[in-house]
């Protein structure tokens, strides 16, 4: 069977970026992986090829990324170029730069949009826009998983791994490094970890609403602290949280003051918080208020409470896609029994009259 150009191992440990050549090859991956000649042995193969670096695996999953987004690529041209250049690779010897080159060109969309891609990469600044969901393999083989609409950079450095959340909504696999802690910033606090996985939320909870931050430990341990010299508008925690699996704080401000509340320690139902990994908004008798706030993270179409309506006692419960605001406030209409009309860009719920 022909495979791409495996390369030197060595040399993979030493490249943790994704060279120009290593996009290549990932998007002739990808385009063959969703080829007729799938199997086995094929997958085999490019799991072997992804353990070569970090870099490699990064680019495998960018890669099916694009192939994912773009959902219009020639995929009869792709193939055929693809196996033509079987033949040419079996010439052996110099051909076989020529292969990665034709192998390219079959899927110049993807190759391109890695190439284009690694400047973003480089600069360390990660960002989903509103209702787009984004994975991200470092170079330490640790994954990020971003929510909707947020804003990270990530910087490592020869002593810590460090990641400043601006806004949004984060879980991170944390790949275990003895000698270098993961450390995740957001509001003057800071997530300390070696190896675990943790998820961090950082905003307001809608526009009218202050910000407030929440660390939630999936597995193993993590200690939540101040940053030495915080800011005087931070969330932070007054001592050191040692927190456990399962797990979830909250910091917000105390009510009519810019001062940090004392912590929240709570223990929630995990999967229900993380559904939105599944592109699902789980809600269990949740206040109408807060649970169309949820909803407006991912639509573009907002939803607005009228008549009293967020401050009403009306409770939500079930599962709804996340993105599909006029699905749910029809539902949310029919349930209590209010009117729903589309109103300068917005859905608006009220009290039938």
């Amino acid at each position: 069977m022909t495979r791409p150009r495996a390369g030197n191992p060595a040399d993979a440990e030493i490249k943790h970026k994704v060279t120009p050549e290593i996009a290549a090859e990932a998007s002739v991956w990808v385009t063959r992986l969703h080829g007729p000649d799938r199997s086995p042995a094929m997958e085999r193969e490019v799991r072997t090829w992804q353990a070569l670096s970090p870099a490699h695996r990064e680019a495998f999953e960018r890669c099916t990324d694009v192939w994912i987004d773009v959902g219009k690529i020639d995929l009869a041209t792709a193939y055929a170029t693809v196996a033509a250049t079987n033949a040419m690779r079996q010439e052996g010897g110099c051909q076989r730069r020529r292969w990665w080159a034709v192998g390219t060109t079959a899927v110049t969309v993807l190759a391109g949009a890695m190439v284009a891609g690694q400047l973003w990469l480089e600069s360390g600044n990660f960002s989903t826009g509103v209702g787009e969901q984004r994975t991200v393999v470092l170079d330490d083989g640790s994954r990020m998983l971003l929510n909707t609409d947020t804003r990270l950079r990530v910087s490592f450095g020869a002593r810590q791994r460090t990641v400043d959340v601006r806004s949004g909504e984060a879980i991170f696999e944390v790949a275990k490094d003895p000698l270098r802690p993961f450390v995740v910033r957001a509001s003057g606090s800071e997530v300390v970890a070696l190896g675990t996985t943790f998820a961090v939320r950082y905003g307001a909870r809608d526009a009218s609403a202050p910000r407030e931050l929440t660390v939630t430990l999936i597995d193993g341990q993590v200690n939540v602290r101040p940053v030495a010299g915080p800011s005087a508008d931070a969330l932070v925690p007054d001592k050191i949280v040692a927190m456990k699996p399962g797990d979830r704080l909250r910091l917000d401000r105390v009510a009519g003051s810019t001062a940090t509340a004392p912590p929240k320690l709570d223990r929630p139902n995990v999967d229900q918080l993380t559904a939105w990994k599944r592109s699902e908004a789980v809600f269990d008798a949740t206040a109408l208020a807060d649970a169309v706030a949820e909803m407006n993270r991912y639509g573009r179409t907002p939803i607005v409470l009228l008549d009293g309506l967020v401050e009403s006692d009306l409770r939500v419960s079930g599962v709804y896609r996340t993105g599909d605001t006029v699905g749910f406030a029809s539902a949310v209409a029919h349930l209590h029994g209010l009117n729903l009309r589309f109103e300068d860009g917005r859905l608006e719920l009220e009290r039938a009259h």
